[in-house]
């Protein structure tokens, strides 16, 4: 605020000046500022749009947004969507896939006992007057059975209609009823359609009641469903996200964590179940038991994996099948009613320098055909493909048409690029000697 004048006092006198305004001391120094700024804008103007096409600079393929919840600016790519934030895009991809990830219930029937106190001297009755009470001893008596949950896991649906897609050792028993817990709280019995032979996968099936349309005919009911991503792209360091029934307990856990690796080999055990998992991923986003069978996301909100294992022992090592190893048994599924696989009827170990050393072998690679420590794991499987094609124990399968055999390329990865029925070419190193075997190779179902 300008200072009052006292009005006892005479108002001091104007002083006026008759020089140009460029003279004036005040004037010249706005003016100059106002010119530079000029000048600057046109200069970042040009610099801004001109210098790069001049000398061929590129924007970064990374676009940079204001995070409201940060200071500063986060870097994000550009696959988590336009606008969103790592935050906004977990957010989003969790809204949009929850209602379609289930919860599934394992119940069994299983024998009721119940605690009864007996005499243990019945023929001596007195035994009872003298001692009294404290003479009986507990004992359990089956009364029967009761239904009971025994367990539970995780699933996806895959499609409208209720098929969804879990692991198989959250449905291995044979024995038990499986009920699936949809996100909105309703309970639907589940039919087991198939268990996949060779990995740790499975689907299940599930219906909604039957309603009557405008039309007056009867309409069932579609579930909401997940959208299938492209585990082929995947890359460590991507961001991932898992969901599940944790511990049985917390369904529609969200857990968000980072691929740590691709291409892992693991051996897994669950579900009275135990077997290798080979090109499975690994991931730091916490997967927790009852996780099993859930589904692995990208940003997107596209499955990217089946939750399948944790490491026990250790923090934040958990791992996923990748889902385009799911994508042959949900296109058999549909087609064939089934999931079969190529069969050759061997059992075999990989050759590493090691298993060279230890047998005296000329070679490192390919797969050596032995027998198990048990009598039924057999080296060859009568009347198999293999059996048939003249294979035996100790041969060597170096290739399978032209494909060689390594630690990373292992006969079972090579044969399931093939259908049952094929015909394929072995090379075989036998006694010493290589020679070329045909195999019709058979077909491996559940």
């Amino acid at each position: 605020m300008l200072p009052q004048l006292d009005k006892t006092e005479e108002a001091p006198k104007l002083i006026t000046s008759h020089k140009p305004f460029w003279q004036r001391g005040p004037f010249l120094f706005s003016f100059v500022i106002i010119i530079s700024l000029i000048v600057g804008a046109i200069g970042g103007l040009f610099g801004s749009i001109y210098l790069p096409e001049l000398f061929g600079l590129q924007y970064p393929s990374y676009t940079s947004f204001h995070s409201p919840s940060h200071t500063g600016i986060t870097t994000v790519p550009p696959t988590k969507g336009e606008g969103l934030t790592q935050e906004q895009a977990v957010i989003s991809a969790v809204k949009r896939i929850s209602p379609a990830v289930v919860s599934i219930i394992i119940s069994k029937n299983l024998p009721v006992f119940e605690k009864e106190y007996v005499n243990p001297f019945p023929d001596f009755p007195e035994f009872k007057e003298f001692f009294g009470p404290q003479l009986e001893i507990p004992q359990y008596k089956q009364k029967g059975t009761k239904k009971q949950e025994i367990g539970g896991g995780s699933g996806f649906i895959i499609s409208s209609d209720g098929m969804i897609l879990t692991n198989k050792h959250v449905v291995s028993d044979k024995d038990a009823e499986y009920t699936v817990l949809a996100n909105d709280g309703k309970r639907y019995p589940a039919k087991v359609l198939a268990r996949d032979p060779v990995q740790d996968l499975a689907i299940i099936k599930i219906e909604k009641r039957q309603s009557i349309g405008k039309d007056g005919k009867l309409k069932a009911g579609l579930f909401p469903t997940v959208k299938i991503g492209d585990s082929s792209k995947l890359v460590p360091g991507q961001t991932v996200i898992a969901i599940g029934n944790a511990l049985g307990e917390f369904r529609n856990t969200v857990s968000v964590g980072v691929i740590s690796g691709l291409g892992r080999r693991i051996t897994a055990s669950g579900g009275g179940m135990v077997e290798t998992l080979e090109d499975v991923i690994q991931t730091d986003a916490a997967i927790n038991r009852g996780n099993s069978g859930g589904p692995l996301l990208n940003l997107k909100g596209e499955v990217i994996g089946i939750n399948v294992a944790m490491a026990q022992g250790a923090q934040s090592i958990g791992f996923a099948i990748p889902i385009n190893k799911a994508q042959r048994d949900i296109k058999q599924i549909k087609t064939q009613g089934k999931i079969v696989y190529p069969f050759l009827g061997v059992r075999y170990i990989v050759i590493t320098k090691e298993i060279q050393k230890e047998n005296n072998l000329s070679i490192d690679y390919g797969a050596l055909i032995v027998r198990g420590n048990s009598p039924s794991e057999m080296a060859v499987i009568p009347g198999s493909p293999a059996d048939k094609a003249g294979l035996c124990e100790n041969d060597i399968i170096l290739e399978v048409n032209g494909e060689k055999i390594t630690t990373k390329n292992s006969l079972v990865k090579i044969i399931q690029k093939y259908n049952p029925g094929d015909k394929v070419t072995l090379k075989v190193m036998s006694r010493g000697k290589e020679k070329e075997v045909e195999v019709t190779l058979g077909e491996r179902s559940e």
